[in-house]
């Protein structure tokens, strides 16, 4: 599965009041593993910054007046993330903004959702595995003890790349976003990068089982006792054990 790891960052917080995205950078990852293909792009947002968004991420309108505009890179930004699947945190908010920057275009753009082959929100991940806990980017940096970044100011490329170690920590572990020894770094900046991707050697070594042992197997078992008297006997593990007993019985 080919995935795009994506961050934006905007004039302000909503959309449909006319905000502008000013900021979009794109991580590639094939098999987990960052492929080293990037995108990362400033954008001329034609409008003011809101003093808060700067004081978020730094920019003002004067900084960008000289980018290109977002219809001038759409096209490209379209063919990098072309069946891909996009891991993105708070995927609301960023899908949001391209895709009103989408429908400006003349003629208006499909939806960014036609374009790919799905979208993980790791906010939703994030706070399915942290109920109840606060799961911004900054604090799943600490709770999934992913390398630490000098991060003044909020950048979408800085935080594709936190974002990465971020979901591949969520979801099981992997190598972090340093590249393969050798392999150099390169930025997609136009669709025809897409021809000069590498692919990924195969993984030499098999993955490790590591089976829980007695005492951790034991402390599972009291956890399931506990959860299930506390729910009243709705422990799903313990109600599957139970189900399944019944049928082999």
């Amino acid at each position: 599965m080919r995935q795009i790891v994506l961050d934006t960052e905007t004039t302000g917080l909503f959309a449909d009041q006319g905000h502008r995205l000013i900021e979009l950078a794109g991580i590639e990852l094939v098999g987990r593993r960052p492929t080293g293909n990037r995108l990362h792009y400033y954008f001329n947002p034609e409008r003011e910054i809101d003093a808060e968004a700067t004081k978020v991420h730094g920019f003002t309108w004067a900084m960008l007046q000289d980018k290109p505009k977002f219809g001038e890179l759409a096209e490209a930004f379209l063919a990098f993330v072309q069946g891909a699947e996009l891991i993105i945190h708070n995927a609301t908010f960023d899908v949001g903004f391209i895709n009103h920057e989408l429908q400006r275009l003349s003629p208006p753009g499909p939806r960014l959702e036609d374009h790919v082959a799905g979208i993980i929100d790791t906010l939703v991940v994030a706070r399915r595995r942290y109920p109840g806990q606060r799961n911004s980017l900054d604090h799943l940096v600490k709770r999934c003890e992913v390398p630490q970044r000098d991060r003044n100011f909020h950048g979408a490329l800085l935080d594709a790349e936190i974002l990465a170690d971020v979901y591949l920590a969520l979801t099981g572990g992997q190598v972090g976003m340093s590249l393969e020894e050798g392999e150099e770094e390169s930025e997609a900046t136009s669709p025809s990068m897409q021809e000069q991707r590498r692919p990924l050697p195969p993984r030499s070594m098999p993955l490790r089982l590591i089976l829980p042992s007695d005492q951790e197997h034991e402390a599972h078992e009291r956890y399931k006792e506990n959860l299930d008297k506390a729910s009243g006997g709705r422990c799903l593990w313990l109600l599957n054990e139970r189900k399944e007993s019944a049928q082999t019985s």
